[in-house]
């Protein structure tokens, strides 16, 4: 067996056991609040459109959180479809409140991190936008090679793999980036992120941490950022 042969088959049985080696080509999220079972009819009725290759539903972490800015009205629950290129976002429902529905389709950018070889059991998603067009390279750029770059080379525990994806239309919040973390305590692990992080870039106080961590330096603005526990999937 050549070493192809060796990464090839290490390649196929990470994607047995694990979700976060995603090629998706799109994803649809919706975020909002109703009951439990209201969401696992709507995750069934999701996963019949075409063009839907998964569906899974998450319990927010932290609702209404007040510790990062939040421009958006939170939801209680989240539904993520995986995606290709023949899915059309259907209608909202009118049995629950449905706070936000994006559809994003994935960036030309690699993803970033690791695979652990355990299944996604969380999600960090954020929600950012350039404050003009103009500024969205700039802002595109400091997201791939200094935030997240820092993120993925921290090999904070529970992290995984760091996705980016791109709004289908031209709304906001243009970007996505989609953090997997194969944790069952999400919100512990985000926590710990900067703590990884810090000490990579001088510590808290240093010009470098402050620019790891400041997305409006390069023209950002914040839209939303949460943690999702996983609770189902079809």
């Amino acid at each position: 067996m050549t070493w192809r042969d060796s990464w090839v088959s290490t390649a196929r049985l990470a994607r047995l056991l694990t979700v976060e080696d995603r090629c998706t080509q799109g994803m649809y999220l919706e975020l909002g609040s109703g009951s439990l079972e209201q969401w696992v009819e709507r995750s069934a009725v999701l996963e019949q459109l075409d063009g839907v290759q998964r569906v899974t539903w998450w319990e927010n972490c932290v609702p209404r959180r007040k510790d990062l800015p939040m421009k958006i009205e939170d939801g209680s629950t989240l539904v993520v479809a995986e995606v290709d290129e023949v899915f059309s976002p259907p209608a909202a429902p009118e049995s629950l409140s449905v706070v936000n529905a994006h559809h994003f389709r994935r960036h030309s950018r690699p993803s970033q991190g690791i695979l652990s070889g355990h299944p996604t059991k969380g999600l960090l998603v954020v929600w950012i936008s350039p404050r003009t067009l103009e500024l969205a390279s700039r802002l595109r750029d400091w997201g791939d090679f200094v935030h997240i770059r820092h993120i993925a080379a921290a090999g904070i525990p529970g992290f995984t793999q760091i996705s980016v994806f791109e709004n289908v239309k031209a709304v906001d919040p243009m970007y996505m980036h989609f953090y997997e973390f194969d944790s069952d305590e999400p919100e512990k692990t985000f926590s710990t992120m900067t703590h990884f992080v810090a000490p990579r870039l001088g510590g808290f106080d240093s010009e470098e941490f402050a620019a790891w961590a400041d997305w409006r330096e390069p023209g950002g603005r914040l839209f939303y950022c949460n943690t999702f526990r996983l609770l189902g999937e079809v």
